[in-house]
């Protein structure tokens, strides 16, 4: 094996480049407007004001973000192959650094799936009920969302914090640091309850709409 021919990307370039790479793709490749509008309209048509507005376009613009590294893992996995078996030099970091990715990919993508229903979910008897009748539902059913979701915020805030404490990193050769996948824990909970408060405002605003309708 020639470890001398062997690329070891830098953690700094690592964590630099997930936080440029998005935004630059999204400048070269900007999809005009509508989709916070769309998923207002698939939302059982509640309008939402300012503020569900801000929050769903947060939601939308993160879900984008972290859509754009799986870019990255393409290129990394087909340069690991080239150095692999074409140099007989496989790399230390290409498999760690796309599961930690895809790991705060997932976390940072749950406002996303939220904002377009996107998650599972039973709904064998919900999609009898009336619009009145799911948007209370979705009303009462957020109670458990909001204790699920501070939860998870609150446990991560602690798993990030020992982590900074500690300076943790992984343990394997590359030993990158850890921080920041559990930093994005923190960020993934606090868009997920940001997305949560959207819905439920939507919800409530549906629920009293559809009532004043049936009352006209």
């Amino acid at each position: 094996m020639s470890e001398s021919a062997n690329f070891v990307m830098p953690h700094w370039l690592y964590w630099v480049w997930l936080i440029v790479m998005p935004p630059l793709f999204m400048l070269v490749t900007r999809r005009r407007g509508g989709e916070a509008e769309a998923a207002q309209e698939a939302d059982g048509g509640a309008p939402g004001n300012r503020l569900t507005r801000v929050l769903d376009w947060l939601s939308e613009q993160s879900g984008v973000f972290v859509a754009l590294w799986t870019v990255n893992a393409v290129c990394a996995y087909f340069f690991e192959v080239v150095s692999r078996y074409i140099f007989n030099a496989p790399t230390i970091w290409v498999h760690q650094a796309s599961f930690l990715m895809f790991g705060m990919q997932y976390l940072l993508a749950g406002a996303f799936a939220y904002l377009h229903g996107d998650h599972v979910r039973v709904d064998v008897l919900y999609v009898k009920f009336p619009k009145r009748g799911q948007a209370g539902l979705d009303v009462f059913t957020s109670i458990f969302f909001f204790i699920c979701a501070l939860a998870l915020l609150g446990s991560s805030w602690r798993f990030f914090m020992d982590a900074v404490g500690m300076f943790e990193v992984t343990e394997e050769t590359w030993r990158v640091q850890l921080y920041p996948v559990k930093g994005a824990m923190v960020l993934g909970a606090a868009l997920l309850t940001l997305a949560g408060l959207s819905k439920l405002l939507k919800d409530l605003q549906l629920f009293f709409r559809v009532e004043e309708t049936g009352r006209s």
